[in-house]
C-alpha cells in the first residue's frame, strides 16, 4: 500500500488556512496541490483527520457545496451545526450562496504547499 502521508500532511496545511465562515472543496485543494484528479485522495485526508483537532475538516465538501463528508463527524448533523455556528448557511445538507463563502485556494494562496 502506498504511503500517503506526505500528501496528507499537505492537503491539512491547505485546510488550516481556510478562514472561519468560509469552505472550499476537495477538488480546490488537489488541485492546489498539484494533482488535479486527486479529490477522492483528499476527501481520504479529511476522513483521516478527525484526530487531528486543528484541522477544521468541516469546512471542506463537494464541488456543488453539499455535506458529503457529513457521516464522518460525531452526530448526524455535527458538520452543519460547525459550519452555521460560524455564519454558513445550510439547507438539506447543501451550502446557501456556494459561490460567495467559496474559498479557492488558488486565488487566496501565493505559494504552494
Amino acid at each position: 500500500m502506498k504511503d500517503n502521508s506526505g500528501f496528507f500532511q499537505r492537503v491539512y496545511e491547505v485546510c488550516r488556512l481556510i478562514p472561519r465562515g468560509r469552505v472550499t472543496s476537495y477538488g480546490a485543494i488537489a488541485k492546489y496541490l498539484g494533482a488535479a484528479r486527486s479529490a477522492r485522495m483528499v476527501g481520504w485526508a479529511m476522513n483521516s483527520s478527525h484526530s487531528l483537532e486543528d484541522v477544521p475538516a468541516h469546512r471542506v465538501v463537494n464541488r456543488n457545496g453539499v455535506l458529503t463528508g457529513k457521516h464522518h463527524f460525531g452526530g448526524t448533523n455535527a458538520m452543519q451545526q460547525l459550519l452555521e455556528e460560524e455564519g454558513v448557511k445550510v439547507k438539506d445538507l447543501q451550502i446557501i450562496n456556494f459561490d460567495a463563502v467559496f474559498w479557492d485556494p488558488m486565488k487566496e494562496l501565493s505559494r504552494e504547499i
